[in-house]
């Protein structure tokens, strides 16, 4: 038996003082022990001082590369992982959920960083605001890092996904992390954290492991650190109470337990496959991890007509699956939990199915409660194992409100393959769930299923679920960061965010498409000569493009049109003409043009009109490793001089040196 050690200030150190035996959830073998926190002043010091600053001191392309880094490099060793996660009782799909999972979460964060933030540690939130009608007073909101630390308190059920998904965007974001897994597993967090101290690739600081209790870590926290946590709602509630989250206050985020519900639509028969499909989903969801997923199932809602059948489908399921079949519960103090849960659930409703267990082993067990609509215990009491609880409905408003009894759900799913009881569905139950899943033959191919949380969607959910938000692609990394409004010129706030706005300076030499990106700067600018469109410019586009809406070919119609004086020029005809006159034609620096942003026609061109074009470049994204970069511009198109006709941002790729020719 081996004690846990805490990875703090920069070293491994053996937790000292009187801790817990863990044991091997099938053996009941002991097999590791945690000791009592360390002093967290100098834990928290580490973090604020020498872990921040490092982070910070990379750009956040840098950081997502080392994400990718050490994304590969734990997958060249999951094996490891999986060896010692079967000490949970986990079965080997069950690991592949929390391993595979985790480390598929910090490589997809790798790149949706790369792809979709600036590659500078001030983000705008959105556009600028002008302030003043000349145009001299601007507001921009912009997102910048804390310099606190992120304390991560995590659930026993998932050691390593549960570190890795918060993980994942506080380094984005440029925050160092103190970890602390529940005791039960962290010697499989302890395992993946050695993994990537040992890559070399983390700043020093950037992480730190508390294996074992948290001592008076919450205590300490400031106004720059955060909290989340992974756990039951009982937990959550107590935190969230704690004199530092709210006197701080202290950004707090949970995602607690809560009873989900799977819902079967009133149009499925027992023919249709959207029935086999949501008795395949229930029985997963109570089995996958032995039903110890803040996720799972806890409440099956179906049509009245329905019950008998489909607890007919889930007992035959029951009934052949064995203890060679699924995994077990973590230990023997969680599996006297869940007994002691069901008691209090048979209170209100009947086992019909299941409920053997010996030791950690326990069988799918599935209840059934005839008066859901006054019943309290199946909607308060989660057994957090491999157990539901069947209940009937009449109608679609009664198994909306049923579903509503939960107090608020990470998820609920909905099998129907009729689109308008889906709507009603989602109009019904979505406010007080965190995701809302359709299920029906249409997906079943591809969809992910009821109890899958995903990088790019929230995972969280309102009321009992804890109201927070994790994942959820970039908004996850923004959670991690502090939004504030800036004020000031033009000049002043491209200067801070590194994004030309509408009034800043602007520098007009040579054309801005001979320059690499390491003389491009932003406000780098070209104001073309004007072209006159002519009416055969506008029959000639529309025969040869095939366009020939009214507008551009008959006079009188467009004359009726409220929006036109006669015939006009087609929207994309603009923009080509407005192409042709920024363009520079010879070979340079300029790799690609890979699309537009954002395009709006402001205001109609007729033959005639002379259009010109003020080309500004407004935002510069060098690619971390590449030989070139990303370059937004500014394009104005103008009629006659002085009315904007179109506006819009193109997209460009850039070589950051000059180009051999």
């Amino acid at each position: 038996m081996r004690r846990l050690e805490h990875y703090i200030t920069g070293a491994w150190t053996p937790a000292a003082g009187t801790g817990a035996v863990l044991a091997d959830a099938v053996t009941g073998e002991a097999i590791f022990e945690t000791g009592a926190a360390p002093d967290m002043g100098p834990v928290l010091d580490h973090a604020r001082k020498v872990g921040g600053p490092a982070l910070r001191a990379m750009t956040p392309h840098q950081r997502a590369l080392m994400l990718k880094a050490l994304g590969q490099k734990l997958m060249d060793r999951k094996e490891e992982l999986y060896a010692l996660s079967a000490h949970t009782g986990a079965t080997r799909s069950d690991s592949w959920i929390d391993i595979d999972g985790g480390i598929g979460t910090l490589l997809t964060y790798a790149s949706r960083a790369r792809r979709e933030l600036p590659n500078q540690n001030t983000m705008r939130d959105g556009g600028a605001e002008v302030l003043a009608k000349d145009g001299s007073f601007v507001g921009q909101h912009v997102r910048v890092p804390r310099q606190g630390a992120a304390v991560m308190i995590n659930a026993y059920n998932f050691p390593v996904w549960g570190m890795l998904e918060k993980l994942a965007p506080a380094w984005i974001a440029g925050m160092p992390a103190i970890v602390k897994p529940a005791r039960q597993t962290a010697y499989v967090t302890e395992l993946a954290v050695r993994m990537m101290i040992d890559t070399g690739l983390v700043p020093e600081g950037a992480i730190q492991l508390i294996c074992g209790d948290a001592g008076d870590l919450i205590d300490q926290l400031g106004p720059e650190d955060m909290l989340s946590f992974t756990g039951s709602a009982a937990v959550a509630q107590k935190l969230r109470a704690h004199p530092a989250v709210l006197a701080g206050p202290v950004p707090f985020n949970a995602e607690a337990d809560s009873l989900n519900a799977a819902i079967l639509g009133p149009d499925v028969t027992p023919e249709a496959p959207e029935f086999d499909l949501f008795v395949a989903e229930v029985f997963r969801e109570m089995t996958v991890k032995a039903g110890q997923k803040c996720t799972a199932i806890r409440r099956v809602i179906v049509p009245a007509t329905l019950i008998d059948a489909v607890q007919s489908a889930l007992s035959d399921r029951i009934a052949a699956t064995g203890p060679g079949d699924m995994g077990r519960l973590v230990s023997q103090g969680q599996a006297d939990d869940v007994r002691a849960a069901i008691a209090a659930l048979t209170e209100e409703a009947t086992l019909v199915a299941g409920g053997a267990h010996a030791g950690t082993w326990h069988a799918p067990t599935l209840l059934r409660c005839d008066a859901a609509m006054t019943a309290r215990a199946p909607h308060e009491v989660e057994a957090f194992g491999p157990v539901a609880t069947l209940m009937p409905y009449d109608g679609i408003d009664q198994a909306i409100a049923i579903a509503n009894l939960g107090g608020g759900s990470l998820v609920s799913s909905v099998f129907t393959n009729d689109d308008a009881v889906a709507r009603d569905f989602a109009l019904g139950i979505a406010r007080l769930n965190g995701r809302v899943m359709f299920g029906n033959r249409g997906s079943a191919k591809t969809s992910t299923g009821h109890g899958s949380p995903l990088p790019m969607l929230i995972h969280g959910g309102p009321g009992r679920a804890g109201g927070g938000e994790e994942l959820g692609g970039i908004r996850a990394v923004f959670h991690h960061m502090h939004r504030v409004a800036l004020q000031g010129t033009p000049d002043q706030i491209a200067a801070v965010t590194g994004v030309w706005v509408p009034g800043a300076a602007q520098r007009e030499d040579r054309h801005p498409f001979l320059k690499p990106l390491s003389e491009l700067e932003i406000g780098d600018t070209i104001r073309t000569a004007s072209r006159t469109v002519t009416l055969d410019d506008i029959e000639h586009f529309a025969n040869f493009t095939g366009d020939t809406f009214y507008a551009h070919m008959d006079e009188d119609a467009a004359r009726r049109n409220p929006f036109f004086p006669g015939r006009v020029a087609h929207g994309y005809l603009i923009v080509s003409f407005a192409a042709g006159l920024f363009v520079e034609p010879s070979e340079g620096p300029v790799l690609a043009n890979y699309g537009v942003d954002n395009l709006r026609f402001m205001a109609p061109v007729s033959p005639g009109d002379a259009l010109s074009v003020i080309l500004t470049a407004k935002e510069i994204t060098p690619r971390e490793g590449e030989g070139h970069g990303e370059v937004r511009w500014d394009c104005t198109v103008l009629r006659d001089g002085d009315a904007v006709v179109a506006q819009y941002d193109v997209l460009t790729l850039v070589a950051k040196e000059p180009r051999s020719i």
